[in-house]
């Protein structure tokens, strides 16, 4: 990913990468997003962007293991966040979903992992301390709860599933109020001329419609050069 397509990415939201995905690969049928209603603790806030950093946790019932081997795999999952290449995302999946109680993402939690310097954290977990999460670093998640429960790391680097979609380290993500997307690795290096024409395309539509005059004679010649311009 260049410093070009990342500034790209940056300034514009999920909706329009999804678009883009199918301008890049000249059809629809691209299914690599997340289902349903998601939550965002930065609704107002730029893209998350940045490659997965992945792991799983569970929260409703206590941990089996030894203490010391939660503890252990606690210092190793941090040490997994710290060490990412950025830009990168933390992409956790709570395999206790969609019970899922274990407010993971608070305000200690997403400030060290800001601090990490990773992007955001998309979730299909439990997020808290609203008013608190740092700014510049949005949490895009399942719900929104109280309590930790008993939160702790079951896995570390593995695949995850968010809202349907799969995630596996390393995978690119676009991620904000309307969701999160992977990006097809096949579409890397044609992506930022495709959000590009999106956007000239879509304002073929758009110019008009926003104008006093506008009616149908006028919708239909705006429409006929906006379908022109994507074949």
């Amino acid at each position: 990913m260049t410093p070009s397509l990342l500034k790209c990415l940056q300034s514009v939201d999920t909706p329009t990468v999804c678009n883009a995905i199918e301008v890049a690969q000249g059809k629809r049928g691209f299914d690599a997003f997340t289902r349903g209603t998601m939550l965002c603790s930065a609704p107002d806030e730029p893209a998350m962007v940045g490659y997965a950093r992945t792991a799983r946790i569970a929260a409703v019932n206590a941990p089996t293991e030894p203490p010391e081997v939660i503890k252990e795999r606690r210092m190793a999952y941090y040490r997994h966040m710290a060490q990412a290449p950025m830009p990168a995302v933390a992409v956790v999946e709570d395999m206790d979903f969609p019970d899922c109680i274990g407010a993971y993402w608070g305000e200690i939690n997403t400030t060290v992992h800001k601090g990490f310097g990773l992007s955001g954290t998309l979730t299909n977990g439990v997020m808290r301390d609203l008013g608190d999460v740092p700014s510049g670093y949005p949490v895009v998640a399942g719900s929104i709860g109280p309590s930790h429960g008993f939160v702790h790391v079951k896995e570390i680097g593995t695949p995850v599933e968010i809202f349907g979609m799969v995630v596996e380290e390393g995978d690119l993500i676009h991620a904000d109020r309307h969701g999160g997307v992977v990006l097809p690795k096949d579409v890397i290096e044609t992506l930022e001329g495709a959000i590009e024409k999106l956007l000239s395309t879509e304002h073929l539509i758009l110019e008009p419609a926003r104008k006093a005059d506008f009616d149908f004679d006028r919708f239909e010649k705006a429409w006929t050069q906006f379908e022109n311009s994507r074949t």
